[in-house]
């Protein structure tokens, strides 16, 4: 009994912290808060198309970056609602410019946790204007309890899953991608 006792001590001493952080399932993947928002990504089933166009937008090294980064993460379902064609279109080599203003369009410097939105909307009566990576603007505002964002041209985003937390930032999953004028 004793020696099975300091068997299973022994595997609890090595198992990694990273085991026992609290984590968020995304995309059939726990996302580590102890991982950056890329490390994290690229394990997340429902992200496949966003890690593809962030490689080919070469924007690896920026979103591995100390940050922190606030990112608005579409899901591969929210990509397919574009009109066909558009992302295959974005992520050749020729169409890396636009390709990096629609992501980090995606991107608010800073860590603002769900609540800190929430607080932000209420403090500005019912809506807010959050600035870009890209230098554009964002606006939120809440319908009911969730988050909603709606990007320059009046289309919505609704975050499904929120306060997703990295090393160097948050991710909020949303519904629908975001696009600058």
């Amino acid at each position: 009994m004793f020696k099975l006792m300091v068997s299973c001590l022994a595997l609890l001493s090595l198992t990694p912290a990273i085991a026992q952080e609290k984590t968020v399932m995304v995309g059939g993947a726990a996302m580590y808060p102890s991982k950056n928002i890329v490390e994290n990504a690229v394990n997340s089933k429902d992200h496949t198309t966003l890690v593809a166009a962030v490689k080919a937008g070469e924007l690896v090294e920026t979103l591995s970056g100390a940050g922190p980064f606030t990112v608005f993460a579409p899901t591969n379902k929210a990509f397919d609602k574009l009109p066909a064609g558009t992302v295959e279109t974005l992520v050749k080599p020729e169409n890396k410019g636009t390709l990096q203003g629609i992501l980090t369009y995606h991107v608010v410097p800073g860590r603002l946790s769900a609540d800190d939105l929430m607080k932000k909307i209420k403090a500005d009566g019912g809506q807010t204007t959050l600035t870009t990576a890209a230098g554009s603007t964002l606006t939120a505002s809440m319908k009911g309890k969730k988050v909603v964002i709606m990007d320059a041209n009046g289309g919505t985003s609704t975050v499904t899953t929120a306060d997703v937390f990295q090393s160097n930032g948050v991710i909020h999953v949303v519904d629908g991608v975001l696009l600058p004028k």
